[in-house]
């Protein structure tokens, strides 16, 4: 979760209940409408424009891909390759959860409210920016090998 707050604490509860029945639970600002509080329209239609673009390269089936509200359970994180995450900013949770997914583990949403936070900068830049584009097509072609090759798990 967001370290400034922007994720409220009183719903980690609400994940882990998820977690019984679900490998990784995503708290999503996008399901059963849009629940964003305090951002200007600028940055709402770039989240939202962002969120369809990964949709249609990676065939993820999420309303909100780019969550960093999640709640991960132990045997996903033991049946990952983390050391072949290459990540460093935002599209990190793009691929965590293209990686998941694609090695057979559960997902679900479950709606949150976002809040702008109260404190704090943002650490987008034009670096992190240009990784979240071309990471998208870089999953969609380790998807379509480990497809190929036949592979199980461990992507």
């Amino acid at each position: 979760m967001d370290a400034d707050f922007s994720h409220d604490p009183d719903d980690i509860p609400r994940l882990i209940e998820a977690s019984k029945q679900y490998d990784l639970i995503i708290g999503s600002r996008f399901i059963d409408g849009i629940r964003i509080m305090n951002w200007p329209f600028k940055r709402l239609l770039l989240s939202m424009m962002a969120m369809v673009y990964v949709k249609m390269i990676t065939g993820l089936k999420l309303e909100d891909p780019t969550s960093g509200f999640k709640c991960y359970n132990r045997r996903v994180l033991d049946g990952l390759n983390l050391d072949g995450i290459r990540s460093n900013g935002y599209s990190f949770q793009i691929e965590t959860n293209y990686k998941t997914r694609l090695a057979g583990f559960s997902i679900k949403e479950i709606p949150i409210i976002f809040t702008e936070r109260a404190d704090g900068i943002s650490k987008m830049n034009k670096k992190i920016v240009f990784e979240a584009i071309w990471i998208v097509y870089r999953l969609r072609a380790h998807g379509i090998l480990h497809k190929i090759l036949g592979k199980k798990n461990n992507p």
